[in-house]
């Protein structure tokens, strides 16, 4: 094993600082904009982008990186503010659908802009256009090193 060197020990802690307080600012703004966490967030805007804004419970979990018990709480809590709905799965009877309802589509389109405003102050106006394209090529390697352990067909590991 080889140990983080200083260099690289100062830029895991400031990573692991800037994307704690980062989650931590984004969900202070949705709590008070539209009384839901981040996750709640992710998970109507992932709906909000699939066919008919449905999706299989085990792929929105998948998806979103949060367990199936969690996701199951998360979508009894939105059902309750009438902007999710399950569904059973016509292909499979075991399954359910999570739905996302028109109250719950206008839910997102009246708080997007105001996570768009923290997103941005929060990450692009501190950036200059290099560092944000930086930023990106940086998270893209990461997360597709994580989605594709090594030892898989990515080109720069073989």
């Amino acid at each position: 094993m080889e140990w983080l060197t200083e260099d690289e020990q100062a830029t895991w802690r400031a990573f692991l600082q800037a994307t704690t307080l980062l989650e931590d600012h984004l969900d202070r703004q949705l709590q008070r904009d539209a009384g839901m966490p981040h996750m709640y967030y992710a998970l109507l805007a992932t709906l909000s982008e699939t066919p008919e804004r449905r999706m299989r419970m085990t792929e929105l979990a998948q998806r979103t990186k949060i367990t199936r018990s969690r996701l199951s709480h998360a979508v009894s809590r939105l059902e309750g503010n009438g902007w999710l709905r399950r569904e059973n799965c016509p292909s499979d009877r075991r399954g359910q659908l999570a739905v996302l309802t028109d109250a719950g589509y206008d839910e997102l389109v009246r708080t997007a802009p105001g996570h768009v405003t923290a997103v941005r102050a929060a990450i692009f106006d501190r950036l200059s256009p290099e560092q944000a394209e930086q930023l990106g090529e940086i998270s893209r390697i990461i997360a597709d090193g994580l989605n594709h352990p090594q030892g898989t067909d990515l080109p720069w590991l073989r």
